[in-house]
C-alpha cells in the first residue's frame, strides 16, 4: 500500500479517487475496511493517523448480551438521551452490536476475558454490566487494530497532515474535497463519494478531553454549503477528568472507574452523589458541589476498588495519576468536568446519508439520533462502527459515478489557511450559540 506522509500537494497535483474518507478514527477506518476492495480509497487526516479521539476512549464498547437484555439496554439509552433519541437508530445499533463485536475480534481486537467468555463491566447510566473493554485503553486497542488492517489494504492510501478546507459541489452533489498540506499548499481531490468521519469539536474549548486539532471543520463546511445540521448545542461534559492548572487536553478518568465502585467526595471527604447517574446529571451535581465547597474540583476515591483491580484494569490511569503526584490506590485524586463529546452534528439518515448527494457522515461528526440529548457511556464506539458500516454498505449498493465534474475553485480563496480556520471556528461557535438561544426561547 502506498502511504504518503506530509506530501506536498501543489495545485497542479490535483487527483481523483473513487471514495475519500476524512478521518482516521474508528468510524473512518471501519468504513474504509467495509468498502469494496476494488475501489480506490483515499483517507485524509489532519494530523498523524494515530492522533484521533478514538484512540483516547478509555471505558469500553457496549454490546447487547442477549435478547433478554434488549429492553433494559434500549431504555438505558433512551433515558440517558432524555428520550430525544431516534428510536429506529437505537434499535439498529443494539441489533447490530453482536455482529460488530465479532468483526472487531476477527480484525484482531482483544477484549478482557473471564474464563472462556468475555468479561463485562458496568458504567454510569447502565442498569447492567454490558460493556466490553481492554484494560483502560479500549479505544486505542480497537482503533490501532483497525488502522493496522487498513494499512494492509492495497486499495487504500492514507494522507497524513492533510486538512479538509472545503468540499467540491456540483448541482447539489458532493464531488470531493479541497485540501491543504502542512506547508499551506492547496489542491483538489475529486471523488465519486465522500465520507466525513472527522470527529467532534473539542478543540474549540479551553478544557476538553479531545485533541486540540479536532475543531468541528465539517460543521463549518456544512454551514457554508447549506447541508443540514442537527442539535449542534448538544455538547456533553464528562464529569471526571483529572484536575490540572496546566493548559492543554484534560486526562479523562474513565466512567468504568465509577462503575467498578469509585466514589465522589466533597472537600470534607464526604460522599455527595450517586456516581452512576447519567453524565449530564452527574456533571451538574459535581458543579453544584464545587460551588458549595468554593473549590475548583471534587475528590474521587478508588478505595472501594481492590488495589490489584486498579493496577490490572486501569493501568494507564494509575500511571498517569502517579505522574501527576497521586497514588490512586492509596489516596483521593482531584477531578473536574470538561468538554468530552458532541451529540449533535451533520444530520444523517439510518444509512449515514447527509442532505447532499454522495456525501456521508459517520462517527461524532454525524447526528443519527442514537444519543439524543446525552450519550450513554460507551455507546460512542459502537454507534460509530455500526453506522460507518452502514455507510459503506449503502455506497457499495448504490455506487454510481456522478455526471460532470465540479468546477474547481480559485486556489486564492484558500491562500490564508490559518485565517480560514479561525473563520470556521467562529462560525461553528456562533451556530452553537444561535441554536442554544433558539431552544431556550422555544
Amino acid at each position: 500500500m502506498k502511504k504518503l506522509k506530509g506530501e506536498r500537494m501543489g495545485w497542479a497535483a490535483d487527483r481523483h479517487t473513487d471514495i475519500v474518507v476524512v478521518g482516521t478514527g474508528a468510524a473512518g477506518l471501519f468504513c474504509a475496511l467495509k468498502l469494496p476492495e476494488n475501489r480506490k480509497i483515499t483517507i485524509i487526516t489532519k494530523d498523524d493517523a494515530e492522533r484521533s479521539d478514538s484512540f483516547l476512549a478509555q471505558g469500553g464498547i457496549c454490546v447487547l448480551k442477549d435478547e433478554a437484555d434488549y429492553d433494559s439496554y434500549f431504555e438505558d439509552t433512551m433515558r440517558a438521551g432524555h428520550y430525544e433519541n431516534r428510536r429506529e437508530s437505537v434499535d439498529i445499533m443494539l441489533r447490530s452490536s453482536g455482529h460488530i463485536i465479532r468483526e472487531l475480534i476477527r480484525y484482531g481486537v482483544e477484549f478482557e476475558r473471564d474464563g472462556d467468555g468475555l468479561r463485562y463491566t458496568r458504567e454510569g447510566g447502565h442498569s447492567d454490566a454490558r460493556i466490553l473493554f481492554h484494560e483502560d485503553v479500549t479505544g486505542k486497542e480497537i482503533t490501532s487494530k483497525l488502522l493496522r488492517r487498513v494499512r494492509e489494504r492495497e486499495n487504500v492510501t492514507i494522507l497524513e497532515h492533510c486538512t479538509m478546507l472545503d468540499i467540491l459541489e456540483r448541482d447539489g452533489v458532493c464531488r470531493g474535497l479541497v485540501v491543504g498540506d502542512r506547508d499551506g499548499a492547496v489542491s483538489c481531490l475529486t471523488a465519486d463519494y465522500t465520507v466525513l468521519a472527522c470527529g467532534g469539536l473539542g478543540g474549540l474549548y479551553q478544557h476538553s478531553t479531545n485533541f486540540a486539532h479536532i475543531t468541528g471543520d465539517a460543521l463549518a463546511i456544512a454551514l457554508r454549503h447549506g447541508i443540514r445540521l442537527e442539535n449542534v448545542d448538544y455538547i456533553q461534559i464528562h464529569p471526571t477528568t483529572l484536575y490540572s492548572t496546566e493548559p492543554g487536553r484534560r486526562f479523562l478518568i474513565s466512567e468504568s472507574v465509577r462503575g467498578e465502585g469509585a466514589v465522589l467526595l466533597n472537600k470534607n471527604k464526604e460522599r455527595f452523589v450517586d456516581e452512576l447517574l447519567p453524565r449530564d446529571l452527574l456533571t451538574k451535581a459535581v458543579w453544584k458541589q464545587m460551588s458549595r465547597d468554593n473549590m475548583p474540583y471534587v475528590w474521587l476515591s478508588m478505595e472501594p476498588i481492590p488495589r490489584e483491580t486498579i493496577i490490572s484494569h486501569f493501568p494507564n490511569i494509575y500511571k498517569r495519576c502517579l505522574e501527576e503526584g497521586y497514588d490512586c490506590t492509596r489516596e483521593c485524586i482531584p477531578v473536574v468536568p470538561a468538554q468530552h463529546y458532541f451529540m449533535g452534528g451533520i444530520r444523517v439518515d439510518k444509512d449515514s446519508r447527509t442532505s447532499m448527494g454522495h456525501l456521508y457522515a459517520v462517527g461524532e461528526t454525524s447526528c443519527n439520533g442514537v444519543h439524543g440529548k446525552n450519550r450513554l457511556a460507551s455507546n460512542s464506539l459502537l454507534e460509530s462502527l455500526v453506522f460507518a458500516e452502514r455507510s459503506a454498505e449503502d455506497i457499495a449498493r448504490t455506487y454510481e459515478t456522478p455526471e460532470g465534474l465540479a468546477e474547481l475553485p480559485d486556489p486564492g480563496r484558500y491562500s490564508d489557511i490559518p485565517e480560514l480556520a479561525r473563520e470556521y471556528r467562529d462560525n461553528v461557535l456562533a451556530e452553537i450559540e444561535r441554536e442554544r438561544m433558539a431552544r431556550e426561547y422555544e
